[in-house]
C-alpha cells in the first residue's frame, strides 16, 4: 500500500499540484516506509516554497536524524524550533526542543 501511495504522489511532481503540501506528503511516506533518505530531499523542497512550514521542518529533523544525519537534523530542528516559536506554534517547537535535546546529547557523547 505505502509503494503504491508513493507512486501516486510521485506522479504529481512538477505538475500543477506540485507544492509543498506535496511534498512534505511525499517526505512522510517515505519516512513511514523506511526510506528517510529519500524523503531529505522533498522536504527541503517543501521549505524551499515555505519557509514557515513546522511539520516540514520537525518531519525533515527526523528524515536526517534516521538517515545518520546527526548534525543536519540539529540545524533542521534549531530552525524549526525557531519559525515555530515565530509563529505561535508552541506543541511543535515543545517537541523538536526534546528531539534536538535528544541528538545533543547523543552528539555529546552522552
Amino acid at each position: 500500500m505505502q509503494a503504491a501511495q508513493i507512486d501516486a504522489l510521485m506522479k504529481m511532481v512538477g505538475g500543477p499540484r506540485d507544492s509543498a503540501l506535496l511534498r512534505f506528503s511525499i517526505g512522510s511516506a517515505l519516512v513511514s516506509a523506511g526510506r528517510p533518505a529519500e524523503a531529505v530531499a522533498h522536504l527541503e523542497q517543501a521549505l524551499a516554497w515555505q519557509t514557515d512550514y513546522s511539520a516540514a521542518w520537525k518531519l525533515l529533523g527526523r528524515a536526517r536524524a534516521e538517515s545518520g544525519d546527526a548534525a543536519g537534523a540539529i540545524d533542521a530542528y534549531r530552525h524549526g524550533i525557531a519559525v515555530a516559536e515565530a509563529r505561535g506554534d508552541v506543541q511543535a517547537a515543545r517537541e523538536m526542543t526534546v528531539f534536538l535535546r535528544r541528538l545533543e546529547k547523543q552528539q555529546a557523547g552522552g
